[in-house]
């Protein structure tokens, strides 16, 4: 099942939601929809399910305009954050509840139902806790059930709402890739909400960068990361060190530093804003050459294979964030208090026309 969003806008009074949004889901794929808070991420989920209507724009399934669908007739599987679950019912009831509501001349025998539930709880690694109750089972144990229950019903694809928001890290790591390893053997088109840039690089086909309820680009977990179009995008993406100055023919001034910048050759004495990520910042104790900023460290702090420093530039007072690996730093020895070098590497480079925010 194919999605296409075509045109769609939505007003919540003086709030613009979404403002002329086009894309297109292939069948079979997994897509992420990630952004800030209010970016129009979860409006936009509900919108393809049937459970707000855009104001203009259309919706189509393979191609069929969706507009007098109603939500039981688009046969989509939606999970919530919160899981959603009856306290009342079992595992076992919560996942064949879609199935018994149904109306009596589509409803599925009771032993095909029972044999579909068994096979959801197989599917969702939870065979031995049918019998058991909500309450009964841990965070990510819900939120399988609440997933095994959008599933039962068949749906032509399936939409998560921000599905591992309300569990620990661990779990949500576990969970994540657990869904990515169920979407590889299903193959449902599948769109799902996230604030969270680790989860979608880690799980989806495609990544939706929205902001202020327009898409500001769209592609590859690698594409995205690699080569964001625009400053919003690339500080979204992951921590991130920024370097006013300004550029003149292809060279870029960092307050006592110059760096080239081939892909602005012809650009004319104008402001400019280096991003640089912690990782991409050399460090040492002495300068290697002209390229080198003088530093003072604040902070260090080890966590696993990688260091993270704070500096803290002597020329403008701006604070830098470095990652070393562990080898790299027992070599320097560094220590918090000490004056160092550093020098950014693999700057991306916008210019004020570059600002679309």
């Amino acid at each position: 099942m194919s999605i296409q969003i075509v045109n769609v806008s939505k007003q919540f009074g003086a709030f613009t939601a979404l403002k002329d949004i086009n894309l297109t889901v292939p069948t079979g794929e997994l897509v992420a929809l990630l952004g800030p808070s209010g970016s129009g991420k979860t409006t936009l989920l509900r919108i393809i399910a049937g459970l707000e209507t855009a104001d203009q724009g259309t919706i189509l399934f393979n191609g069929e305009d969706t507009s007098n669908t109603n939500v039981q007739q688009r046969r989509v599987g939606f999970v919530f954050q919160h899981y959603a679950l009856f306290r009342h019912m079992t595992v076992s009831e919560n996942i064949a509840f879609g199935l018994n509501v149904r109306p009596r001349s589509l409803r599925p025998s009771k032993k095909e139902i029972q044999e579909r539930v068994y096979e959801l709880l197989s599917l969702v690694k939870l065979e031995g806790l049918a019998n058991r109750y909500p309450a009964q089972l841990s965070g990510g144990q819900r939120q399988r059930v609440a997933l095994a229950r959008a599933l039962a019903v068949q749906p032509q694809m399936l939409l998560l709402d921000e599905p591992f928001g309300a569990l620990d890290a661990k779990v949500r790591k576990e969970l994540r890739r657990w869904l990515r390893q169920l979407h590889d053997e299903l193959h449902i088109t599948s769109v799902f909400v996230t604030h969270d840039q680790e989860e979608a690089l880690d799980v989806a086909d495609r990544i939706v960068i929205l902001n202020k309820g327009q898409i500001e680009q769209l592609g590859t977990p690698e594409e995205v990361y690699e080569h964001p179009k625009n400053p919003f995008v690339y500080d979204f993406l992951g921590n991130v060190n920024l370097f006013q100055g300004r550029i003149h023919k292809g060279r870029v001034t960092i307050g006592c530093i110059e760096l080239d910048a081939p892909e602005y050759a012809h650009t004319l004495d104008t402001q400019a804003v280096s991003f640089v990520r912690p990782y991409n910042i050399e460090i040492e104790r002495e300068p290697q050459g002209q390229e080198f900023i003088p530093a003072r460290i604040l902070f260090i702090r080890a966590v696993g294979p990688v260091v993270h420093l704070e500096l803290k530039r002597e020329d403008t007072g701006e604070l830098v964030e470095v990652e070393l690996g562990k080898e790299r730093f027992g070599q320097l020895n560094l220590k918090a208090g000490e004056n160092v070098f550093v020098k950014p590497k693999d700057l991306k480079i916008f210019i004020p026309e570059d600002y679309v925010i």
